[in-house]
């Protein structure tokens, strides 16, 4: 990007509202550095504002770090949404909740792949947190898509569904920690394909 590009881009930032500007900051460091490592003066130094503003948005760094989680289950399901519109049928449509975890190992970040920003910050939150429930409730509605997919797909058999919704569910978790390890999405391009085999043999 030239200057004059460089220049537009950042007073394009400088204009977006301090609340988008903040998770967009938080976003990228927690991503990055985690939670526990990001201070406030970090975040409002990088989002451009007054570390007032922050809290005229957020009642507290839990606050922000409860609107970063919510903020990653959206985008997540942005993903997942716009698969699912490419999916024909109940087997692709169990296979777009694959894509979607690639498609976010994908992104450009900062210093590279590191698994699910979801649960690398729930590993840092006390037990109780709210922002754990966060997580969790992420996790169980990703499994409820699969089941609910596998159940167009094997309308007779609903336990078997669950069982192998469930299954599938620690398929893909298993792969994306084996993915933020090793900083690459081949264990997700791996699991995508067991997925599929799996299916083809119900």
């Amino acid at each position: 990007m030239g200057e004059t590009g460089g220049a537009a881009a950042r007073s394009e930032e400088r204009r977006r509202p301090a609340r988008e500007r903040l998770l967009a900051a938080a976003a990228r460091r927690f991503y990055a550095d985690g939670v526990s490592a990001t201070g406030i003066d970090t975040i409002t130094a990088e989002a451009g504002v007054a570390k007032m503003s922050l809290y005229n948005n957020f009642s507290s760094k839990s606050d922000l770090v409860r609107a970063y989680l919510d903020a990653r289950h959206e985008e997540w399901l942005g993903l997942y949404r716009r698969r699912l519109e490419e999916a024909r049928d109940a087997r692709e449509s169990v296979l777009a909740v694959f894509d979607a975890y690639a498609d976010h190992a994908a992104f450009a970040y900062e210093h590279g792949f590191r698994g699910c920003g979801l649960l690398n910050a729930a590993a840092e939150l006390p037990a109780g947190d709210e922002g754990r429930a966060v997580v969790r409730r992420h996790k169980e509605e990703v499994e409820s898509l699969i089941a609910g997919h596998l159940e167009q797909l094997l309308p007779d058999r609903p336990q078997q569904a669950r069982t192998v919704a469930e299954h599938l569910a620690f398929l893909l978790e298993g792969a994306m920690a084996r993915a933020g390890l090793e900083g690459a999405d081949t264990r997700l391009e791996h699991a995508r394909t067991m997925a599929a085999d799996l299916l083809d043999r119900l």
